[in-house]
C-alpha cells in the first residue's frame, strides 16, 4: 500500500514474521501507509552512518545506543520492543538433531552437510564467535553455507545446507522449515532490540503512533507466536 504520507520504517529482519502476519496490516487496517527497508542490523547501522533515514528504526539495543550517541535518532522516542534467541531448523519432514546440550549441539553441527547462517545478522555474529570458542569453526566454516543478509532457512529449501542458524522469529519467516529447538541455555545469546523515531522524521507524530502501535496487547501476541519476547 502507498500513500503520500507513508511511513518510513528501517527494520531489522528479527521482526518479519509478525509484523507480516499481524502488526503491519492492523497498522494499515487503520488506513495508514508504511513502506519498510529491511535489512541486517549491521548494514543497517553502515547505511545511516552513509545519510540514509526514515522515520522509525528498530535494531538492537546496542546498535540504537551507538545510533543515539551519533545523534540520527530522537532519544526521548526510545522503546524497548522484543528479545530474542537464536536457534537452529532444519526441512520440514528431516529428522530433529539433539541440541539439548553443548556436547550434543558440536555433534550435531559435525554431523551436519552444511550449516546455513548469516553473517550480517545478530544471531550469525556471534554464531562465529561461537564456533571459534568450541573449537569446531574450521571444520563448520569449510562446509558453511553463508549469507550476508535474509533468511538462512530459504538455504534448507534450495538444499544447499541440511541445518539452518538463526534468530527463532527469522527462521519462521520461511515456509517448508521445522524449528527443532534454541541453543542450549550455556551458549544462548538474548539479542534486544529497540524501535525510535529519526531525529529528521518527516512524519513525526506518525511515527510517534506507530512506536505505541509496536508496543499494543495485540502486538505482544503476535511476537510471542513468532518466537519472540515483548520486554515492554
Amino acid at each position: 500500500m502507498s500513500h503520500s504520507s507513508s511511513l518510513q520504517l528501517v527494520c531489522t529482519f528479527v521482526v518479519r514474521s509478525p509484523f507480516d502476519a499481524q502488526i503491519l496490516p492492523s497498522w494499515e487496517q487503520q488506513g495508514q501507509g508504511i513502506e519498510v527497508k529491511w535489512s541486517a542490523t549491521s548494514i543497517i547501522i553502515d547505511s545511516l552512518r552513509a545519510g540514509q533515514r526514515g522515520d522509525v528504526v528498530i535494531v538492537t539495543v546496542a546498535a540504537m545506543d551507538e545510533l543515539i550517541e551519533a545523534g540520527i535518532i530522537d532519544a526521548s522516542t526510545r522503546v524497548e520492543l522484543v528479545e530474542s534467541r537464536i536457534g537452529l531448523a532444519v526441512k520440514s519432514g528431516e529428522p530433529h538433531p539433539d541440541i539439548s546440550t553443548t556436547e550434543a549441539l558440536v555433534n550435531t553441527l559435525q554431523e551436519a552437510r552444511s550449516v546455513a547462517y548469516s553473517l550480517g545478522g545478530a544471531s550469525g555474529i556471534y554464531f562465529k564467535t561461537l564456533i571459534e570458542k568450541l573449537g569446531i569453526a574450521d571444520e563448520i566454516n569449510r562446509k558453511a553455507s553463508t549469507i550476508l543478509e535474509g533468511f538462512s532457512a530459504e538455504k534448507l529449501i534450495s538444499g544447499d545446507a541440511s541445518l539452518a542458524l538463526q534468530q527463532v522469529s527469522e527462521l519462521l519467516v520461511v515456509p517448508g522449515i521445522e524449528v527443532i529447538g534454541t541453543l542450549p541455555e550455556d551458549v544462548q545469546k538474548v539479542t534486544s532490540f529497540s524501535a525510535a523515531a529519526f531525529k529528521e522524521a518527516k512524519n513525526p507524530q506518525l511515527a510517534k503512533e506507530f512506536l505505541k502501535h509496536l508496543q499494543t496487547p495485540e502486538a505482544a501476541i503476535a511476537y510471542r507466536a513468532k518466537g519472540l519476547d515483548p520486554i515492554f
